[in-house]
């Protein structure tokens, strides 16, 4: 038989299912919330649960003290509860309500001094049962399970940083509360569908506000006292809109992500090195707000430039319209030649420093896939001046370059998450967005290929716009050309877009969440411009001139002129009997906790893992 010195056993105690997850690592908690991580040393026979720290610390201390040198059998099975009825105590210890016997090195017995316990004990040794038998609690050093080399979390290929909106103020550390809801869902999902797969996908939460200045209490000074609670909930909520819409505060929001989203990255790889070196992705998910500060982070996307814009269109409207006396309009070109050669010389200096010195990246990681969920990104978007193309390219307002896939998660009632597929192409806004499948759904059909369908295959055009939508679809007798007509720019030529969106978004969001119940069935009419984007992949997906206009059959399934290459407006279920309004006042913050939100993460994270792992075997071989 085998032994060991007990003074030198390594007593495989690590393997304890209170794991302490990987996602708490780089966390920033909230100060009133400590979690403390303790190795547990002795387990409760039966339950196996740990016993208190400073008892077990007591006990740990007296056992290497009184056995070591001493041999411990290897071959005994822990499972086994074998009384000692008979044996007498060899060493005991007294601790401050109970105390503990040793019958031998690996018999070690748990007593309460209580005096009932006591009394107890007299009683039923008196009956002729042992000591250990009537009231004793067994102990076992180490955990049930012995420890292995193998014995180790799954290796984590891809992180997601999840991002919150408006109210963390209000609600100090809600989202590591809701970051821990969503990763336990995702957990039971990975256990159900991607047990086989020895990867796994790690939430990590992202608290950006907490550490703004932002006025200080300058708001908080000038708010009455009448309804205090009402106030005091929409300046921690509803305020950080205008904080972002200000551009006095904007910069401080934005830095305050970007350098948390980089200093969680940083400091998960200095203590995961090998998620960099095997291609570990990353991910984002954000919600409400964080989905337009994460949008514009990536995009670099600033106001100031498109001011500067929009103060030299009219600089050279002045000059062409307005009257003046000749030495005036001398004048005014002469300053207007001298701001356009200094711009030409600030352009060259530029040009010539990023030359010599290479500015680093926003982010220091690539964005796999965007998240959005219950997202107004759409609405600052269309205020910005972006309009639908003639493309149905991601990269009209997301390149892939900057990240490889958006998808827009909402709930129908949600009143704060808007729609993007029409802003990419016009008549998708008759489209329905793509239904998240529920989790327990059977074979459910891929994503990819779903069919698009109407959401009303009988509708006719309603308004002027909806009747110019139509005309501008080819017929047997329309040129080619017209193929090409969009209704406005994308991201990359914004500059020429209506800039003056971008001052009134203030004012566009105030009626934000109440026009999801009060949209109008009209519109204004808009000038059809001839596309200039189109590329090479455009050619090839514009429709060949005698195209009818959208056909669809009766069951509302339709294949348009131009498809999107990857839909984006995914639509979580409605439930049977779930009350639209009620919805409308919950919904927007029940994202976190949904099982098919998980199912529907892990499903795109996974399957490109699995396309990127499956390509890398076909290079190797």
């Amino acid at each position: 038989m085998v032994t060991t010195d007990i003074a030198v056993a390594n007593f495989n105690v690590m393997k304890v299912k209170y794991s302490f997850h990987t996602s708490l690592r780089g966390c920033r908690l909230p100060k009133t919330e400590k979690i403390p991580v303790m190795r547990g040393q002795w387990f409760i026979d039966g339950t196996w649960q740990p016993l208190e720290e400073e008892e077990s610390n007591l006990i740990e201390q007296e056992h290497l003290n009184r056995f070591r040198g001493q041999q411990l059998q290897e071959s005994f099975d822990m499972e086994v509860s074998k009384p000692v009825d008979g044996k007498e105590a060899i060493h005991s210890l007294k601790l401050s309500r109970n105390h503990v016997d040793w019958h031998s090195v690996d018999e070690v017995y748990l007593y309460s001094d209580a005096t009932t316990s006591k009394i107890a004990r007299t009683v039923t040794q008196k009956l002729g049962f042992s000591k250990a038998s009537s009231s004793g609690t067994r102990l076992h050093r180490g955990y049930v399970e012995e420890a292995t080399l193998e014995d180790k979390p799954p290796q984590t290929s891809h992180i997601v940083f999840v991002v919150h909106g408006i109210g963390q103020k209000m609600d100090q550390g809600r989202i590591i509360k809701n970051t821990a809801m969503m990763r336990d869902t995702a957990r039971k999902i990975e256990e159900k569908y991607f047990s086989n797969l020895a990867t796994h996908v790690e939430f990590l939460p992202v608290e950006w506000r907490s550490k703004l200045t932002l006025d200080g209490d300058t708001v908080d000074s000038i708010t009455p006292d009448k309804v205090r609670g009402l106030r005091d909930m929409l300046n921690s909520s509803a305020m950080d809109i205008m904080y972002y819409t200000s551009p006095l505060y904007r910069d401080e929001l934005v830095k305050g992500l970007q350098q948390e989203l980089n200093r969680l990255y940083t400091l998960f790889c200095s203590r995961n090195p090998e998620f960099e070196e095997k291609g570990g992705k990353v991910s984002i998910v954000s919600h409400s707000l964080g989905c337009v500060i994460t949008y514009d982070i990536m995009t670099g996307w600033n106001p100031v430039r498109l001011y500067e814009q929009l103060l030299q269109k009219e600089e050279e409207e002045e000059l062409e319209d307005r009257w003046m006396s000749y030495e005036e309009q001398h004048l005014l070109e002469e300053l207007y030649i001298t701001k356009q050669r200094l711009r030409e010389i600030e352009e060259r200096l530029h040009g010539l420093k990023a030359s010599t010195i290479s500015k680093p990246p926003v982010l220091k990681f690539k964005v796999e896939n965007f998240f959005c969920m219950g997202s107004p990104l759409a609405v600052f978007l269309a205020l910005r001046g972006i309009r639908p193309g003639n493309s149905g390219s991601q990269d009209h307002i997301l390149p892939r370059t900057i990240c490889n896939r958006l998808l827009n998660i909402f709930h129908p009632t949600d009143p704060v998450a808007y729609r993007l597929e029409p802003l990419i192409l016009k008549h998708y806004s008759n489209i329905s967005p793509v239904q998240i499948h529920w989790y327990n759904t059977a074979n459910p059909l891929p994503y990819e290929h779903m069919k698009p369908s109407f959401l009303n295959p009988t509708k006719e055009p309603t308004s002027v716009t909806d009747s110019e939508s139509a005309s501008a679809v080819p017929s047997p007798t329309t040129s080619p050309v017209m193929v090409r007509r969009h209704y406005g720019e994308s991201i990359t030529n914004i500059g020429k877009a209506s800039i003056l969106g971008a001052a009134s978004i203030g004012k566009g969001l105030g009626g934000m969440l109440f026009s999801r119940f009060g949209r109008s069935s009209t519109t204004t009419p808009q000038t059809l411009e001839t596309g200039k984007d189109g590329g090479e992949g455009d050619e090839k997906k514009a429709t060949p001139v005698g195209t009818p206009p959208l056909p669809h059959s009766g069951s509302g399934f339709l294949e348009p002129i131009v498809e999107l290459e990857h839909r984006i407006d995914f639509e979580l279920r409605e439930g049977l009997v779930e009350s639209r309004y009620w919805s409308a006042v919950t919904s927007h913050t029940a994202y976190w906790s949904s099982l098919d939100i998980a199912l529907f993460l892990l499903t795109f994270m996974y399957k490109q893992d699995q396309e990127d792992s499956d390509k890398s075997n076909l290079d190797t071989m």
